[in-house]
């Protein structure tokens, strides 16, 4: 603390006092004045550090926000996963039967398939089977490997393989590429399909109609194996959910820990600070005091200092009220967020003057920011500044129209510019004041109404009235929402009429 620099005189000698200089008076009386005003120089920025430490209520007010909707979304995203997870398992549980059965007829098409392919293979082909074939063109087939009805499956025409010559007959083997043998035409193809088609219908025939027992049970287990399984992983499903639950909530009170003890620690410096300042403004007070002392027991010290004396007997400043603009936290609101809502209102309410000031205002929703749906009226007002209303095509409106059409959406832009800029801010962040929307339709009706009004080739007179009467209407609601705001704001409580 500065200390007083007053000089007492006192006896000296066995004699009695006498009254001090008149220049040791002016140095005792500047040195309280030089006193004074460093200490004002020092409570001089009490109000930065008042704006310094609403910032960081802000930025705290913030992280808090981002922590809360981050949470929130982990937690949505477990829940979306656990309800994806148990849909697809509940789906799948209910496509076991038709799976069974697709099973079944799988393995039924593949035992046919074989049963049909053994019986093809022990169909030989010899001379007395197929007609028109001797036993020359059977070794011939047999030399090209077509020795049983399962070695080809169909006849085609096509070039001869040396190009020479017209189409002759390829038979197609099941194995291979196509061949042709001397000697086999249409005369002695048709013949050789025909056994064909009769040896596979024999095939198909014998081959078995339904699954054995035993492959049944087998399919059975399998099934009932993948429904235990799949039942496991449902009832599982809400556990592993909570566990990831759990996880993100550790995850989410650790950071809120950490949150609060960097804001404890940074609460603490405030406090130190204010309390430093709360000191120097007791002692300026103090100071002031002496100085009034001095001044009535040595009377005037000049002109010089006159001037000098009166700066510093000035009271203290008021201190203007700093505007809260603190983010309310968001929903769902729990213990942790709610002590520290409690805290921060405490730290907001300790200052000199300003507790009252910033506990009537109202804080916006953190992260709350102008919509960027805003920039079509204003492109739309911006646009018809420069081409007016009732002038495109043929149109040509009134020059008083022309006129007042322009001003009349360049005020509605500067206006909308004015409110939509400052909340777009991630410093300020808010949403518009209520009422703008209203406002705005008005403006956009009754520019619609001019240029309807304006349009000579049509009749939409009718049209046009109502759609004045409408945007009369909207104007009028539009304005009585914001004097309802600004009025709530300014704490009255007149009527418009009053």
């Amino acid at each position: 603390m500065i200390n007083s620099t007053t000089s007492h005189h006192s006896h000296r000698d066995g004699l009695a006092s006498v009254p001090p200089a008149l220049p040791d008076v002016r140095a005792d009386r500047r040195r309280l004045i030089e006193a004074i005003r460093a200490l004002r120089r020092l409570l001089d920025r009490r109000r930065p550090f008042e704006l310094a430490d609403r910032r960081r209520l802000n930025h705290e007010a913030r992280n808090r926000g981002r922590a809360e909707a981050t949470h929130g979304k982990s937690l949505q995203r477990i829940l979306e996963q656990q309800i994806r997870q148990e849909r697809s398992l509940s789906r799948r549980l209910n496509g076991l039967d038709g799976k069974r059965d697709h099973q079944e007829r799988q393995a039924l098409a593949v035992l046919r398939r074989e049963s049909v392919q053994r019986t093809l293979n022990g169909s030989r082909l010899t001379a007395s089977e197929v007609n028109g074939i001797g036993s020359g063109l059977v070794r011939a087939l047999a030399a090209q490997g077509i020795t049983t009805a399962a070695d080809f499956t169909r006849v085609s025409w096509g070039k001869a393989p040396n190009g020479k010559g017209g189409e002759v007959l390829y038979i197609h083997r099941a194995h291979g590429r196509k061949v042709h043998i001397n000697g086999i035409g249409e005369h002695r193809g048709r013949p050789l399909m025909e056994w064909r088609r009769a040896a596979l219908a024999r095939a198909e025939a014998r081959a078995p109609r339904e699954l054995p027992p035993d492959e049944r049970h087998r399919i059975a287990e399998i099934i009932e194996a993948e429904r235990t399984r799949l039942q496991g992983e449902l009832a599982q499903a809400p556990s592993t959910a909570e566990a990831a639950r759990a996880e993100a909530a550790q995850l989410h009170a650790e950071a809120v820990e950490r949150l609060t003890d960097a804001e404890r620690e940074a609460a603490h410096l405030a406090a130190e600070r204010r309390a430093e300042f709360d000191a120097m403004a007791e002692q300026l007070l103090t100071l002031q005091a002496e100085l009034s002392a001095h001044m009535d027991q040595h009377g005037d010290a000049g002109r010089r200092i006159r001037r000098a004396q009166t700066r510093a007997l000035r009271p203290l400043p008021e201190s203007a009220p700093i505007p809260a603009v603190i983010p309310a936290p968001r929903t769902p609101v729990d213990l942790t967020k709610a002590g520290t809502a409690t805290r921060m209102a405490t730290r907001m309410g300790t200052g000199t003057r300003m507790g009252t000031a910033m506990s009537t205002a109202t804080p916006p929703t953190p992260g709350t920011r102008a919509s960027l749906g805003w920039l079509l009226p204003i492109l739309y007002f911006g646009f018809t500044t420069l081409v007016g209303v009732g002038e495109l095509g043929d149109n040509t409106a009134p020059p008083a129209l022309m006129i007042c059409s322009r001003l009349f959406a360049f005020a509605a832009t500067a206006e909308l510019l004015r409110l939509w800029i400052p909340r777009r801010n991630w410093r300020t962040p808010s949403p518009m004041p209520s009422g703008t929307g209203p406002q705005a339709s008005g403006v956009f009706l009754a520019l619609t109404a001019a240029g309807m009004f304006a349009d000579e080739k049509s009749d939409v007179f009718l049209v046009a009235c109502v759609t004045s009467v409408l945007a009369a209407s909207l104007l009028v609601t539009g304005a009585h929402l914001r004097w309802k705001v600004r009025q709530r704001g300014e704490g009255r409580t007149t009527t418009p009429f009053s």
